[in-house]
């Protein structure tokens, strides 16, 4: 049997549908699962152990392959996914539409494990952890995010750098080279994916925005401080485990230029408290409140 998935987005796009594709692996465990990804997520994809094939696939994009058994709309709701996977001429297709049709404001590792179960393939949604590395003792402070929005401004980052000390390591991608420079004061790495990876997977903390890293923090059950703007952590926050996600309440436009107002809510003092707690240190007199992982 051949099955192909189509979620051609971001890393943490992918690690929210981990519980989805290894939902699919128990269902079909001598099948070949293929999925339509970004080449670029190549070393995260090997990590999560449900897939056997990556067809690099960036976007909306006519996919290189001709009748699967069975297609899976991983991807979204709009016409253009389903029209993808629809010419790749499949036996049987998975998405949403019509017959089953797209729950709003639900937290996306939910979303794609009740689309599958409607489709009689059971997915455990707390099924997301990737296998465990040594810890190396790092607090990752990762400033960018792929829009402008879930930004929170480099210099409140570059504050809570020089609060935590030297054992603070700075990441981002090449392009974010500027920003890193500009939050680290010694410590940094930019560079290949499978670096950050390991990293994150070995740190003491991460700090960060709505972005990948928080996902791949969550995948490791390391603990995190996760700064939210015009997304709601209920829907793409850490479910559970060590995480405080913290968020004022306001919800905007995601595709923004801009720092979210509702993110510029959260002040330094605030980010420095959850982390200070996280490391066993204890929040300090009269810090704001965060809004703990959510559970179940």
């Amino acid at each position: 049997m051949r099955v192909l998935v189509l979620r051609a987005l971001g890393l943490g796009d992918l690690l929210t549908a981990v519980p989805a594709l290894r939902g699919l692996r128990r269902a079909y465990p001598d099948a070949e699962i293929t999925l339509a990804a970004p080449g670029w997520l190549a070393d995260a994809v090997e990590r999560i152990d449900a897939v056997d094939r990556l067809l690099p696939t960036d976007g909306l994009v006519p996919i290189d392959y001709d009748s699967p058994d069975l297609a899976v709309n991983l991807h979204g709701c709009g016409p253009r996914s389903t029209e993808l996977l629809r010419a790749t001429h499949p036996d049987r297709l998975i998405t949403h539409g019509a017959h089953v049709p797209w729950p709003p404001h639900q937290h996306e590792v939910l979303r794609w494990c009740r689309l599958l179960g409607q489709f009689g393939i059971p997915c455990d949604p707390n099924d997301l952890l990737l296998p465990p590395l040594p810890r190396n003792g790092a607090i990752v402070v990762h400033p960018g995010a792929s829009h402008g929005a879930r930004r929170w401004p480099a210099a409140r980052f570059a504050a809570v750098v020089r609060a935590l000390g030297p054992n603070v390591v700075v990441t981002g991608s090449p392009a974010e080279t500027p920003l890193v420079r500009a939050v680290a004061r010694g410590r940094s790495r930019t560079g290949d994916l499978a670096g950050l990876l390991d990293l994150v997977a070995g740190a003491r903390l991460v700090i960060c925005g709505d972005t990948g890293v928080a996902h791949v923090a969550t995948a490791y059950r390391t603990p995190s401080v996760v700064l939210f703007g015009p997304v709601s952590p209920a829907e793409w926050g850490p479910r559970s485990g060590p995480h405080r996600a913290l968020w004022h309440g306001r919800t905007g436009d995601t595709f923004a230029d801009r720092p979210d107002p509702g993110l510029l809510d959260i002040t330094v003092d605030e980010v420095l408290d959850a982390a200070r707690s996280l490391l066993g240190g204890g929040p300090c007199p009269g810090s704001a409140s965060s809004v703990p992982a959510m559970s179940g």
